[in-house]
């Protein structure tokens, strides 16, 4: 699914209008009856049910007095407030205003005392509202009534269907503007709008419905979106396929240098992770003190000694081992549990520059190279990094404060600067390709937020490349996959006792119901 700015989707909406030619009117109309049919869906027969409309002076409010006409046809007890004065909504807006007024339908204005008490009174009695306050164009703080009769709508406890977006919630950002309208079903067009897909307000936006409203096909595609929702669709159609007459090398071989003292169930997660993605095989480069850890807790995987400098951390001594392997391998990743203790940032530096395969850089790999994030310039392929916001924020001197406000843009002037593929993990984490494209994930829950989770990803994308992905496609793939597992470990477990193995060990279900997902 494609994901649009407020700026974008106002150029479309005007291209639409302007140059093909089909009319404004025309466009709300369909969003009213889209709307309608939402409403349906989830609460049935129109018929006697009371609903109160509340519409702003924009089109977003002109959306709400159509929708509020097609209830009233349709037998509905139908209440309808402007957060306005009468004068002050014009264009299309005011068309279906009047529309309204020809119907007898009488319209109220609740940019008052009086009106607002009108409102809230009506709160009581209704059965569901209609939010068309503010559009996506949205921004800065809501004041005013407006201010207080959200606070009244969500105080009240009456389901909200938000047309577009929830008034309050900026279409840009997702950032809430003090106050916002806590959605049980928004009801967006076109395409998704970024504040609707990003966090705070897709936690305000409820059930999200996607609904085709007539904007053509050739307009949207002249406009060359480069943002989209990951969803199991879009991953379908990337999986590699598993065909009958192969065997274990057809499958690809990973290669993770990983462990440390006191850190070895990283390693072993993230070696897991890429058997149960589909791995033929895995290699472990681990200190030679600690491999019989992993061989007794990842009996599937291949553990390769390496040489020590100081007990329990990888020495440069080992340097010749690991190019061995990266040479044989179809895929590197490096990172999870490997501290940076001693040798282990030169050892990494070593692997950036002489490594001919694509690489996952995750967890203190990226911690090593923060120390010197030159050594990006030096990579020979493809590579994926995975940080956190808190490794986000080592690699580019920004606060996590300051990544947080603006993953996007961090993300995407990241991947270009240095030439890579980025995974910014977090609620609906970023991925983001050196051309400027942007996927945000839209799986995954708050139970992941547990020690592993990030390792069993580095593991999953590692899988994916190794099975013919580009590393684009396999990190998009690999984030979705991920969180999918996560969430159908929580349908089980429940988010709070969701720990990393929990991920792993439903890799498998999530690919099982990505093969069925219709592409």
């Amino acid at each position: 699914m494609l994901i649009v700015t407020p700026a974008q989707m106002s150029a479309i909406d005007k291209t639409t209008i302007e140059e093909v030619g089909i009319p404004g009117i025309v466009l709300m109309e369909n969003a009213a009856i889209k709307v309608v049919n939402e409403i349906q869906k989830d609460f049935g027969p129109v018929e006697e049910k009371q609903f109160l409309v509340v519409a702003g002076k924009g089109n977003n409010g002109g959306d709400a007095l159509a929708v509020a006409r097609h209830l009233f046809n349709m037998g509905g007890k139908v209440t309808v407030f402007l957060c306005a004065s009468a004068g002050e909504i014009k264009g299309d807006a005011k068309t279906n205003l009047k529309i309204l007024e020809g119907m007898d339908i009488h319209v109220a204005e609740a940019n008052n005392e009086e009106g607002y008490l009108r409102l809230y009174e009506s709160l009581k009695t209704t059965s569901l509202v209609v939010d068309g306050i503010f559009g996506t164009g949205f921004r800065g703080e809501v004041a005013g009534w407006a201010k207080e009769i959200i606070k009244a709508i969500n105080n009240s406890g009456k389901p909200v269907v938000s047309i577009d977006i929830p008034s309050g919630v900026s279409g840009e950002t997702g950032a809430v503007g003090g106050v916002c309208i806590n959605a049980r079903k928004t009801v967006t067009f076109g395409m998704i709008k970024l504040g609707l897909a990003i966090y705070p307000g897709r936690q305000h936006a409820g059930e999200m419905v996607v609904a085709d409203i007539g904007f053509p096909k050739k307009v949207i595609e002249s406009f060359n979106i480069k943002t989209r929702l990951i969803t199991g669709g879009y991953v379908a159609g990337k999986l590699p396929k598993r065909l009958p007459n192969t065997n274990k090398g057809d499958y690809g071989k990973v290669f993770l240098v990983t462990g440390s003292k006191g850190m070895t169930g990283a390693g072993c997660l993230a070696a897991k992770a890429a058997l149960r993605t589909g791995s033929g095989l895995v290699y472990l480069g681990v200190p030679e003190s600690l491999a019989h850890v992993y061989g007794a807790n990842v009996q599937e995987a291949v553990s390769v000694p390496l040489r020590e400098k100081e007990q329990g951390y990888p020495g440069r001594d080992s340097e010749a081992e690991i190019d061995k392997y990266l040479g044989q391998a179809d895929v590197v990743a490096a990172g999870p549990g490997l501290s940076t203790k001693g040798d282990v940032p030169q050892i990494v530096s070593h692997i950036i520059s002489t490594c001919t395969k694509p690489l996952v850089l995750d967890a203190d790999a990226l911690n090593a190279i923060s120390m010197d994030i030159s050594v990006l310039e030096k990579l020979k392929a493809g590579a994926v990094l995975t940080p956190h916001p808190g490794e986000m924020s080592r690699l580019t001197g920004l606060s996590i404060k300051e990544i947080e406000l603006d993953r996007i843009n961090v993300a995407r002037e990241f991947s270009a600067k240095w030439n890579v593929h980025l995974v910014l993990k977090g609620a609906a984490t970023v991925v983001a390709w050196p051309d400027g494209s942007i996927f945000i994930n839209s799986s995954g829950n708050p139970g992941m937020a547990t020690g592993g989770s990030g390792d069993v990803l580095a593991g999953m994308i590692a899988s994916l490349i190794g099975q013919g992905l580009s590393v684009g496609d396999a990190a998009v793939a690999g984030v979705y996959l991920h969180g999918l597992a996560g969430d159908i470990g929580a349908k089980i477990k429940g988010q709070h006792g969701l720990i990393a193995g929990d991920i792993v060990e439903h890799i498998p279900n999530a690919m099982l119901e990505i093969v069925r997902c219709p592409k």
